[in-house]
């Protein structure tokens, strides 16, 4: 969904580990979404949210965050890889939008971190799937970050130029893809409430 303010982001951190990189890697993320001059953007930690198991019921936070992301233009999920999937944390939080979910039909872009050499491929692959399932849109391009523990420092600065270029392209994709379709895709949408309304009330005058 479009807002006046223009694009809206909603970003989730799926680690709730004190100082993790999971975070670090998303900051980027959330910093070249704030750069733009038509996007804003709202992170969720879940470390601070209240997302109760499924079958216990749905908390404050989970509704509150439903309505978020029912009203963003696009998502953004990032997740560390852990033996060989993603966090419990994004599945967790997937668990806690509903169902229907309210990332049907959103936009959504993915970052995986992971130690080892070969990245979080297989976590993200786990998470495109989980996505697609429920309905969301989810953007070819996810980035996978290698050997994470050594591209930042304790201050949350990306020692690799090029990875960082990579990690900041999700925005970029996400933006991109919500410029080029969504935002079209809304415009024509309330020229025709515009102009069925404007028919009423034409016809409304003639009756």
């Amino acid at each position: 969904m479009m807002h006046k303010q223009g694009i809206h982001i909603v970003a989730v951190t799926g680690s709730v580990r004190p100082g993790n990189f999971t975070s670090k890697a998303l900051a980027l993320v959330v910093d070249e979404i704030k750069q733009q001059p038509d996007a804003r953007v709202k992170r969720i930690d879940p470390a601070t949210t209240d997302l109760p198991l499924p079958g216990k019921g749905q908390s404050e936070d989970a509704k509150q965050i439903q309505k978020l992301i029912s009203e963003a233009s696009g998502v953004v999920l990032a997740t560390p890889e852990y033996h060989g999937s993603y966090s419990s944390v994004i599945k967790l939080f997937i668990e806690n939008m509903g169902f229907p979910s309210v990332l049907a039909g959103k936009p959504v872009a993915l970052l995986g971190v992971a130690a080892g050499q070969i990245g979080a491929i297989k976590a993200l692959e786990h998470l495109r799937s989980v996505c697609s399932h429920i309905g969301a849109i989810v953007l070819p391009g996810p980035v996978s970050v290698a050997g994470v523990q050594r591209l930042f420092d304790e201050q949350g600065r990306c020692l690799d130029e090029p990875t960082e270029k990579r990690i900041r392209g999700v925005a970029t994709t996400l933006l991109d893809y919500i410029r080029r379709t969504v935002c079209p895709r809304v415009a024509l949408e309330e020229m025709a409430r515009r102009g069925e309304t404007k028919w009423m009330q034409v016809v409304s005058a003639r009756s």
